[in-house]
This record gives C-alpha cells, structure tokens and sequence, in this order.
C-alpha cells in the first residue's frame, strides 16, 4: 500500500525538521516525509535526504512553487517564521499563498502551526500594553492568528495547531540563568507567578505527526506543551540540574520591552500577554491531550536531564 505524503514546509528548521524525522522513525505508520526547502543542496537539506525523506524546492514567496510541491501530498505542514522579516503583514500574505497552493492541489489535511490573535483580548486602545508596529499588540501572534482565516477562505480542511514556549530557547536564545553580581545564578522571566506552557521544540514535530493521524482533528482549534510551570519551577528544576542554586528573578514586562535586541518589544508584550490570560493561554494547551499525540512528551526534567551541558551560563 503507497503511503500518504506529508508535504512540510520549515523541513529544516524546528518544528517541520521534527515532524520530518518522527514520521520517518515511525515507518510502519502509512506517512512519507516531502521536506520542501528553499535549497535542495544545502546541508541541512542534503541531511533529511540522506535519512530517507523526500526533498523538494519551495519557496514561500513562490505561489507556484508550493503547488508543486504540494502536488500528489495528502497532507501539508504550513509554518512561517516572522522573526526573518518582522513583518506580521508578509506573514499574513505567506500564509495566503500558503493557503491558495493546498487548495490548488487539493491536500486533505492542513496543519497550520499558529498562535493567538491577541487583539482579540487587548483591543489595540488598550494601553496596557503598547502597540506596535501600527496595528499590534503582539505582532509574531498577531499576524498567524488573523491569517488563520486565509485557509477558512480557501475553504482547506485544516487543524490550527497553537505551540508553546521552546525550551529550546534556553540554548538558543541566550535565556537560561545569568550569573548576579554576588556570583549566584539567577533565571529571569517576566511571567510573575503564572504558569509558561513549555514544550521541547522536536516534540511540536511530534505531535503535528499525532495530529496528521487523527482525522478527527480537522477543523478544530488545539494547543500542545510539554509542561505549564511557572517561572519559580523553571528555577528550581535548573537547579537540580546544573547542580547549583538558581533564583527566579520576575523581570517587569517594561523591563524587558526596553531590553534591546530586535523584538524585544514584540517578547516583553508576549509574556505580558500570558501573564494576564494565564487561563485561555494554559486553558488551549493541555498536556495530557498533548501527550495523546505524542506518547515521547518529554517533561522540562527530563529536556534538562539530556541538554543542561548545552545551556550556555552567562
């Protein structure tokens, strides 16, 4: 029997790269892997070919480049990534084009990695938060949950499938704990007291696998993360791991706006906003539904256990 082909855009990055490899670790499952990338020769491209997936060109500001490669596919993972450009608007019209190619080529099933509109509960007169870029409160939110509705329009069956908070930033992003003047590490997070859902980045790749084998998904609105913990928690577990004392400092929310480097205004608001919808942001992403989907979900201990050498201490 032919498998069905999961066309996935980002194949190279963190969320297509690990849908990528859970359905090629899964080969009994029915599913093929179709890894689109702008540069089929590239390294990372050449890699998830070498692991058995098939690598097409595509391109997200190509329309008929994504027909293409969505041609003959059953299903499509469609994801954007706003901070290449900054441009919630490119993201809107990405997605558009995104949208238009599975129709044309008739995919089943869409899974549309997205996440809140939050003007939906900070209209943009509510200064609580300031708005930015024109029309935002949180812009990288902002533009895939408004564009949700380019694969409603296009009239694609499709899952809006809501992610949470990368663990993987610790390595990545310069976020795990700093040393304080007296010496003593300290992890900064402006969440208060709420709790943060928090998930392994290969593990979203995972549950879109969990996602694409469960028809019944279609057309609902569903969240993933590996753990909800606050910023005292996330304190305690580096802790344990690095083998030293961690503080939790909760940095204002305007602390963080003015820290700097390019959208850092856009994360201060983000954090605020799940701050204070601490509820409905938790409330979408419950684990145990995620763990349905992805027997492996890791816990943030376990995440520690494999990568507390890879947290850089600054």
């Amino acid at each position: 029997m032919s498998k069905k082909i999961i066309a996935i855009l980002g194949a190279t990055g963190a969320q297509g790269g690990g849908l990528v490899r859970a359905i090629l670790n899964d080969p009994a499952g029915g599913f093929a892997a179709r890894a689109i990338v702008r540069d089929p020769n590239s390294d990372k491209a050449r890699a998830l070919a070498a692991l058995g997936a098939e690598v097409v060109a595509g391109d997200v500001d190509d329309e008929a480049s994504l027909v293409r490669a969505f041609t003959g596919a059953h299903g499509a993972y469609c994801v954007t990534f706003f901070w290449a450009h900054f441009s919630a608007e490119k993201e809107v019209a990405e997605v558009a084009a995104m949208a238009r190619a599975a129709k044309a080529a008739g995919v089943a099933h869409v899974v549309w990695s997205t996440l809140e509109d939050t003007r939906k509960w900070v209209p943009l007169a509510d200064t609580r938060m300031p708005t930015l870029h024109g029309n935002y409160k949180v812009p990288h939110f902002d533009g895939k949950g408004e564009a949700n509705a380019q694969f409603e329009r296009a009239g694609v069956p499709t899952t809006y499938f809501h992610t949470s908070f990368y663990w993987d930033n610790l390595i990545h992003f310069g976020m795990g704990p700093r040393k304080g003047p007296d010496g003593k590490l300290v992890f900064a997070l402006p969440m208060g007291d709420k709790k943060l859902p928090g998930i392994v980045a290969e593990d979203i790749g995972r549950c879109a696998y969990g996602v694409f084998q469960s028809s019944n998904l279609i057309g609902k609105s569903i969240g993933v993360a590996g753990e909800h913990l606050t910023g005292a928690q996330m304190a305690a577990s580096l802790g344990r791991a690095l083998g030293q004392p961690v503080g939790y400092y909760a940095m204002p929310f305007d602390a963080y706006r003015k820290l700097g480097f390019p959208g850092a205004d856009d994360l201060g608001n983000m954090f605020q906003f799940k701050h204070d919808f601490e509820a409905d942001f938790c409330g979408l992403r419950n684990v145990a539904f995620s763990r349905s989907l992805n027997p492996a979900l890791q816990s943030f201990d376990t995440w520690l256990a494999a990568n507390k050498h890879r947290i850089p201490i600054a």
